[in-house]
């Protein structure tokens, strides 16, 4: 066996209610005496800010607080969030909300280090810095951002750029389903979409596969796969939300150790041009892509089919297997209310052809993770199938 290197949260807390009952005494833990909450102003209107500010300040612990994050978060947010976080002397960095969020805690919690701007270290190697004691709270079900190293800021430029290092690894993980209860209906769909496709990628990874993560997939996949529909149908039900919640960390806890592939490089563009949310475009080119793998990944998925649909797969060959496998997952799109042609969100035949470019030439390192290989035509193929 190849040899592996794997991790994790030190502490994660899946209960519910537990931002309220846990936050402040954790902080306390951390010796904190000043704290920033990183989030985004749907988070504070939703009255979850207040929940964690209260936890916090009963624990004498000062509290500030920046609510401007944005989707997919450009450099001179992230450096908004630093500069309040450094003229109120914080030590430590809660990030509260979707992925962007806590994305760019992430990035507020490598305040002690000598830069000035996020742009300093975007493609560097932080692998040396300090970094301040980091919470995560997630609002979704989907990114696994509490639960990754890895932090996807938009640069000047526009693309994506991933800082990829243990040291921005969350200390802690607070799961709590109480604060998923008010998700819309398309929120719900799209995050748990993306954390299916974190889990399927995980699996079939043609670089870092690992039994370790292997695990954790088939065990994500498990709980969101059998949750999905309950969610939809009936959003309050606080134990399938702790089920997709804690799913969902499970699915990011596998792929950041084991990576994401072709399914992320052709929804990149997707977000990045066409302001698509990234779980969205995830379920877009999800199908579409996992297709396109069959003849290399059949087994895998097979395996994943066994996994979620034991008694329709029983006795299936490989291939049928995956094919079911792939349909269902299809047919949970389809069912979820989110609109699954390109067309249906405004974009054309004429656009398909500098997406699939952006997909070779700028996120070639997620079609080398991918089971198999694939060129500019097929990935304009893919493209059009879902056109």
């Amino acid at each position: 066996m190849t040899g592996i290197e794997f991790y994790s949260n030190g502490h994660i807390i899946s209960e519910a209610d537990s931002m309220r009952k846990k936050l402040g005494a954790l902080a306390q833990q951390y010796r904190a005496t000043s704290a920033i909450i990183v989030t985004d102003a749907g988070i504070t209107q939703l009255g979850y800010v207040d929940i964690a500010q209260q936890s916090l300040q009963e624990a004498g612990i000062q509290v500030v607080v920046f609510d401007a994050v944005i989707a997919d978060p450009p450099v001179d947010v992230v450096n908004d969030a630093m500069n309040i976080a450094r003229d109120h002397n914080c030590d430590l960095v809660i990030g509260l909300g979707g992925g962007s969020s806590i994305d760019t805690a992430k990035i507020v919690a490598l305040l002690p280090n000598d830069f000035k701007s996020v742009n300093d270290i975007l493609d560097k190697d932080v692998s040396g810095f300090n970094k301040l004691p980091l919470f995560a709270i997630p609002t979704t079900a989907g990114t696994g951002a509490e639960s990754t190293f890895v932090s996807v800021i938009t640069a000047k430029d526009g693309s994506k750029k991933a800082i990829y290092t243990p040291k921005i690894l969350p200390d802690v993980a607070i799961l709590d389903a109480t604060l998923t209860l008010k998700l819309p209906r398309y929120i719900t769909a799209a995050t748990a979409l993306d954390a299916m496709v974190h889990c399927v990628e995980a699996y079939t990874s043609r670089t870092k596969k690992n039994p370790i993560s292997d695990a954790l997939a088939v065990k994500g996949l498990q709980m969101l796969w059998n949750n999905f529909e309950k969610v939809l149908a009936q959003g309050d039900d606080i134990d399938a939300r702790a089920e997709m919640l804690l799913g969902s960390t499970l699915a990011g806890i596998a792929f950041v150790n084991s990576s994401v592939a072709a399914v992320h490089g052709l929804s990149y563009p997707l977000s990045i041009n066409f302001h698509i949310p990234h779980g969205h475009a995830n379920a877009l080119v999800m199908c579409g892509v996992f297709t396109f793998n069959l003849s290399e990944a059949a087994p895998l998925y097979a395996e994943l089919a066994h996994a979620v649909m034991p008694t329709q797969t029983s006795g299936m060959a490989d291939l049928d297997a995956a094919t079911l496998f792939i349909d269902q997952l299809k047919m949970f799109l389809e069912n979820s209310g989110l609109k699954y042609r390109l067309s249906e969100l405004d974009i054309t035949d004429q656009d398909i052809p500098a997406l699939a470019d952006i997909v070779i030439n700028t996120y070639a390192r997620l079609i080398a993770t991918n089971p198999k290989d694939m060129t500019l035509d097929e990935v304009t193929t893919i493209y059009k199938e879902i056109l």
